[in-house]
């Protein structure tokens, strides 16, 4: 069985000892344990001893070096970059990222490239995949296809191992190592950035190139031959005569029997393409392709003209987690603003600014619990009669914040209805206006006078606090005061899921419970676990939880794009995790976008470059661009890379697998 041994350098230490005696190691673990940045580190000790190290990364989803979507084999070279890295001597490219429903290619390419290695010690650095089946089954074929004869786990000192029993079966020398404490398996929007940026380094040094598919083997998940866009960004690889892979590439386009792509040099003829399941979408980002759909023919009984889907209409619905919130912008990048941030684990809603709500359901209403708008046009404030109807019962009063004039505008669309009947079970709201460092209050019943109640003061424009986060303010022009709103986290409290599973309690709102005692320090409650069970708070968090700084999140719409304007933002945004910002017209189009007081894409780009916010969500485009959404995107690419992956596509391995580099 595995002794676990102190992490730091008494982890590297312990390798370098385990290669004298095995020239082929298998580096195992669960994800974000640290494997990937081990291998560096022992490989850096060994090259420094004057041995030959290779690594064979084995996790094709996010290799620790070289393209995503392969398995790749490297040199040790201290002469690369800062300190050394790997040298990329050769890749066998995947049809598919699952490690577990494909391992079998997986295995094979495994086996193919260490057959290569003739010198000096080699690393496996698998998948952190230790779950199931076909993790088992997948831990067995990587050390019968590298013909390693020792296995390493590297994890948390007190998490289990899911293997045992399979490991000792193996009959292999075996050693555990403790992951360092601050090991962290990333999130989707990190491994996607990441993903994408090994990819756009693989791609440097490619050029356009064109290949003849007649005589050519096709394989992997190819769309149609006679549907050009559906071809489009795909990710290929490249294979000779012998099934090596020569590179991979990025399709620009199919051109009847001709293939236009960008590829590194190939060094000999493709004999087989391999169409990846994989792509690079209009944001920028690498992504799961969406398997392509045939059109629903027209039949005699049915228009030919069919009513486009919301989607179409709308554009895509950008959605991503961030430090305990779930941020959707429900009506797509062209719809009404209305960003819906969901707090996970606690049957609560935020809303910011609220455009038509039709995608929401009357139940989210009821759970809503602050409202903040950035100025009263239509297309931001049309929802509030949702709002109004869904909320008339025994619920609490919302609270509703915005700019100067805000509650006028409420009472006014409450005041045109008819209010008989709903006696005390009328929608109540609390509405705060922002009046530069006062926050004027009033209160609103439906069939009732809205009343003015005392102003308080705001400091560095915080409208609300409580434990857990705070919502923050500046105020823009638009030829209106507009408000851009920054919503902060404090420390945030997240679930180690591997201890969570191996205690076999599902997640549920105990959660949200467990983490709202740990911010407000009630560490002697009890929480009433999915078995029925109790267990103190304090002793849950110990065994559960960890903290890191929070994220914030930056949402600015309809502003002009001013020196002022800009300085305001700036300071709001600055560091954000993430800026949900307007990005309304091409910058050919910058006359009327002076003139309506809306960005550019341009404009949209260099705020977020110059806040250095972690990832940008561009929306409010105008409609104008609904058939050249690309080229929006392509402008603000041009000051702003790091755009955050846009949803839509049906979950894959790209977002759902197991696959995880360290």
């Amino acid at each position: 069985m595995p002794t676990p041994i102190p992490p730091g350098s008494a982890n590297e230490t312990a390798l370098l000892d385990l290669l004298r005696r095995h020239p082929c190691i298998l580096l195992t673990g669960p994800p974000g344990s640290g494997k990937t940045t081990l291998a560096r580190s022992v490989a850096a000790r060994l090259v420094e001893r004057g041995e030959v190290c290779h690594c064979l990364s084995a996790d094709p989803g996010l290799p620790g070096f070289g393209p995503p979507g392969a398995v790749c084999l490297g040199r040790w070279d201290p002469q690369l970059g800062v300190g050394g890295d790997w040298h990329l001597e050769a890749i066998e490219a995947l049809a598919s990222l699952d490690s577990v429903r494909f391992r079998l290619p997986l295995a094979e390419a495994v086996r193919r490239l260490a057959g290569r290695v003739e010198t000096g010690p080699l690393i496996v650095d698998t998948p952190g995949v230790e779950r199931g089946i076909g993790g088992a089954e997948l831990l067995a074929a990587l050390v019968s296809a590298s013909h390693a004869s020792a296995l390493v786990r590297l994890a948390p000192g007190n998490e289990p191992d899911p293997y045992a029993q399979e490991r000792l079966a193996l009959g292999l020398e075996t050693l555990g190592l403790s992951a360092a404490p601050l090991a962290r398996y990333p999130g989707r929007q990190l491994r996607t950035q990441r993903r994408t940026e090994a990819w756009d380094t693989y791609l440097a040094a490619a050029t356009a190139q064109e290949i003849d598919l007649v005589g050519l083997a096709i394989i992997g998940t190819p769309p149609p031959h006679d549907v050009a866009a559906a071809w489009h960004r795909r990710q290929v690889g490249l294979l000779d005569a012998n099934g090596r892979t020569l590179a991979m590439g990025e399709l620009l386009a199919l051109e009847g029997e001709r293939l236009k792509l960008l590829t590194p040099p190939l060094g000999d003829t493709p004999r087989t393409l391999v169409i990846r399941d994989a792509m690079r979408h209009p944001e920028g980002h690498l992504g799961t392709a969406r398997p392509y759909r045939a059109p629903h023919p027209a039949t005699p009984d049915e228009p030919s003209l069919r009513l486009a889907l919301q989607e179409a209409v709308d554009g895509p619905r950008p959605t991503l987690r961030l430090d305990g919130v779930r941020a959707t912008l429900v009506n797509g990048v062209f719809g009404d603003p209305l960003l819906h941030l969901r707090l996970r684990h606690r049957k609560r809603s935020l809303l910011f600014d609220l455009g038509d709500p039709g995608r929401l359901p009357a139940r989210l209403a009821h759970q809503v619990s602050d409202v903040f708008i950035s100025h009263a046009h239509f297309d931001h404030i049309g929802g509030f009669l949702w709002l109004l109807r869904s909320r008339i019962g025994d619920y609490p009063p919302c609270r509703m914040y915005g700019p100067p004039g805000l509650a006028g505008h409420l009472d006014g669309l409450i005041r045109g209805i008819l209010w008989d009947r709903v006696e005390a079970k009328a929608p109540r709201f609390e509405v705060y206006e922002l009046h530069g460092e006062r926050l004027a209050h009033y209160r609103l019943a439906a069939g009732q006078s809205m009343k003015a109640l005392s102003p308080r003061d705001v400091e560095d424009g915080v409208l609300h606090a409580e434990p857990g986060f705070r919502v923050r303010a500046v105020t823009l022009d638009h030829g209106t005061p507009v408000l851009a709103f920054a919503y902060e986290p404090d420390v945030q409290v997240k679930v180690r899921k591997e201890r969570l599973e191996a205690h076999g309690w599902s997640p549920g709102p105990w959660l949200g419970e467990l983490k709202q005692r740990v911010l407000t320090s009630d560490d002697e409650s009890e929480i009433v676990l999915p078995d029925g069970s109790r267990r103190p708070a304090a002793e849950l968090a110990a065994q559960l939880l960890f903290s890191q700084p929070g994220r914030r999140l930056v949402y600015a719409t309809d502003f002009g794009d001013t020196p002022d304007n800009r300085e305001r933002l700036l300071r709001l945004a600055r560091g954000a995790g993430v800026l949900f910002c307007e990005a309304s017209f091409r910058e050919e189009q910058l006359e009327q976008a002076q003139r309506t007081g809306h960005l550019t894409a341009r404009a949209c780009g260099e705020i977020a470059a110059a806040a250095e916010v972690g990832q940008l969500v561009p929306f409010h485009f105008s409609r104008r661009h609904v058939d050249d959404v690309g080229e929006l995107y392509k402008e603000i690419r041009r000051h702003f890379p790091r755009l955050a992956a846009t949803p839509g596509s049906e979950p894959g391995p790209w977002d759902e697998g197991e696959e995880v580099g360290d």
